[in-house]
This record gives C-alpha cells, structure tokens and sequence, in this order.
C-alpha cells in the first residue's frame, strides 16, 4: 500500500476506535441521553459518523453502499441522524458503523489516493474532490 495512504488510514482507524472507546462501559441512558438542544446523544454520534464515512467512500466515488439510510431520506426529521432512536440499539448502530469500515477501508485499498470524486451536497465550486481530500476532510471532522 501506498506509503502516504497507510499512514492516512492509520489515522482514520485510530480516530475510528477512539470513538468507540469513548463509549465503553457507558450505560444506556448514559448513551442515549441527550446532551444539547438539539437531542444529539452518544449513539446519535456514532449513529452520523458511521453513516457520513460510508456517505463518503461510497456515493462520493460512484460506488455501491450496503445501507440505506433513512434520517438523510427527504422528508426526513432534521437531524435525524444525530440521535439514536429507540428501536436502534447500541449493538446495531456498532455493527453498522464497523460496516461503514470495511466499505471505507474497501474503497481506499481499490482506488489511487487521486482518484477523483465528487460531494454533491458541497458548495458549488469545492465539489470535485480527491480520496486524499476525503480522507484528510474524515480525518478533521
């Protein structure tokens, strides 16, 4: 692998299991608690993180997401996504969010670290982007 793109994934995995761990031993009220006005919780956290980086590697780039995510639907509640509802047990958003991994981690082991794609929900004139430019906007979001 590409020396430059092993050190960027390496990153991502780091930050990927820092925000797992910072959902350990938690109780579930704890998890689902929320914590602005807004009603964002940890699990809703968890919940957005998992569903914007398949969003990323997978739309971005043209290629197939295994998922269907209803919180970005039209119609939907405004953030949506932000807050774990009471059907979506923790169990379920950590297993959707190591999905979100290997389709990620898929992508960026298939395609150069140029390879083009394109973020249509950007504003215009910063909507071409890179892999590397995603993994980088992954890395600091």
């Amino acid at each position: 692998m590409d020396p430059m793109k092993a050190t960027l994934q390496g990153y991502l995995n780091a930050a990927r299991q820092s925000l797992l761990w910072k959902l350990e031993g938690l109780s579930d009220y704890d998890l689902r608690r929320p914590l602005t006005p807004t009603g964002t919780n940890l699990l809703g956290v968890l919940k957005h993180v998992a569903s914007v980086e398949m969003g990323y590697f997978t739309e971005v780039f043209g290629r197939p997401c295994p998922m269907d995510f209803p919180w970005f639907a039209e119609g939907a509640e405004p953030n949506a996504d932000m807050w774990a509802t009471a059907d979506e047990t923790k169990e379920w958003i950590v297993e959707m969010y190591h999905c979100s991994w290997e389709v990620s981690d898929a992508t960026i082991a298939e395609l150069p670290l140029d390879a083009p794609g394109y973020v249509s929900w950007w504003p215009e004139g910063k909507r071409e982007v890179t892999l590397h430019s995603v993994l980088v906007h992954m890395l600091r979001s």
